[in-house]
């Protein structure tokens, strides 16, 4: 699968799970069983929209594209200019 294949796919699959749209990918990257995509998700919306939560995720799938795992990797404001 191409890398764009993969990151629509992990975001697609989040939202399937979470119930919540992603915002943006991230990253992504390959690992020894497939990929690694981050994608970024709006968890909580505030006014003003500086303030909204944002969460990012690590989503894993497999060399097909199938997702094998998620988890929820870091959660801040949207005005936070903190990188990891």
């Amino acid at each position: 699968m191409k890398a764009s294949e993969v990151a629509a796919r992990a975001a697609e699959e989040l939202a399937a799970l979470s119930g919540r749209t992603a915002e943006a990918v991230t990253g992504i990257h390959r690992t020894d069983d497939g990929w690694r995509v981050r994608v970024e998700v709006l968890e909580l919306e505030r006014v003003p929209r500086s303030t909204d939560v944002l969460a990012e995720y690590a989503v894993d799938l497999d060399g097909d594209g199938d997702l094998t795992g998620y988890r929820r990797a870091r959660r801040y404001s949207r005005g936070a200019s903190r990188e990891d």
